[in-house]
């Protein structure tokens, strides 16, 4: 399935972390688990933004996570993925591709989706898994063909017309990308090295560009980019001080500004006001979601 037994992970640890308890899998569980987790935990590229690349071993990505981090797609859906083979679900990684708006859709590395088959309740069918689309899903979704509504968002779920027996997911146009395919074939987190070290990296890079957290919840998505805090469905507002910034990543996205030395705070600011001004001034790089 993808998953290395010698991921060895403190699942406890992580169930507090998700207000959760110890349930043998069901349909019922796995939806707890799948918002409590878009819910507590955010979709963020701070340590990118202080220029780490950081590990893809899914037990790093769970230890982080269990003190109070988040990640991007490889850290959360890895970190996900160990929690759910720990408890005994049948999860599978797959290579995948998130579509940027202008961006071609294809099988880029740049996303890691699960799925999950064989629940009791539902042996015929299997479910598409993913905490790490930001502003995406609060539930899981069938891999059936349809439209699925959660909240304020709208989605659909098709065959992918790009690679055979895989999966297409439209994003409601009010998000931040377009869609996501994925492919049947089971991926190892090696896989995603290269592309992780680009994202991580590369001064195009939409995570390098621009600091950027997401939260899901039943409601919406609350998102923030450089300065700017936003609520879809909902408004934005400027937070103009780092007193007033700091305040909404440890109240609205529940990272805790402790988790960083006083330097890293600052530079972690000035940057995100660098952002802002760029973005303000229409400059070329700013305008772009990170997309995995």
């Amino acid at each position: 399935m993808g998953i290395s037994s010698s991921e060895h992970v403190d699942v406890p640890a992580y169930l507090a972390r998700l207000g959760l308890g110890h349930e043998p899998p069901s349909l019922d569980a796995l939806f707890r688990l799948h918002r409590a987790h878009v819910e507590r935990v955010p979709y963020e590229d701070l340590e990118v933004q202080l220029g780490r690349v950081t590990s893809l071993d899914p037990a790093v990505s769970f230890g982080r996570i269990a003190i109070g981090r988040g990640g991007y797609c490889y850290h959360l859906n890895g970190a996900f993925s160990a929690l759910l083979k720990a408890l005994g679900y049948r999860v599978t990684r797959h290579p995948g591709g998130v579509q940027g708006h202008g961006e071609q859709a294809g099988i880029h590395l740049n996303h890691l989706p699960l799925t999950v088959t064989g629940l009791p309740e539902t042996p015929e069918v299997g479910w598409l898994v993913d905490v790490g689309l930001g502003d995406g899903l609060h539930e899981p979704l069938p891999l059936r063909e349809g439209e699925y509504k959660q909240g304020p968002l709208v989605f659909r779920m098709r065959p992918s017309e790009i690679t055979p027996g895989g999966w297409r997911f439209d994003h409601d146009p009010q998000g931040s990308f377009i869609g996501m395919d994925f492919a049947p074939e089971t991926a190892v987190m090696t896989d995603f090295t290269d592309k992780h070290v680009e994202l991580s990296t590369a001064e195009t890079s939409g995570f390098v560009c621009t600091l950027v957290l997401q939260r899901r919840d039943a409601d919406g998505v609350d998102s923030l980019r450089a300065l700017t805090l936003s609520r879809l469905p909902g408004g934005k507002t400027v937070l103009d001080s780092p007193a007033e910034w700091w305040t909404a990543i440890e109240d609205v996205f529940g990272v805790p500004h402790d988790g960083f030395s006083g330097e890293e705070r600052d530079r972690l600011w000035r940057q995100a006001v660098a952002q802002h001004e760029r973005h303000l001034a229409g400059a070329e790089g700013s305008a772009p979601l990170p997309s995995a």
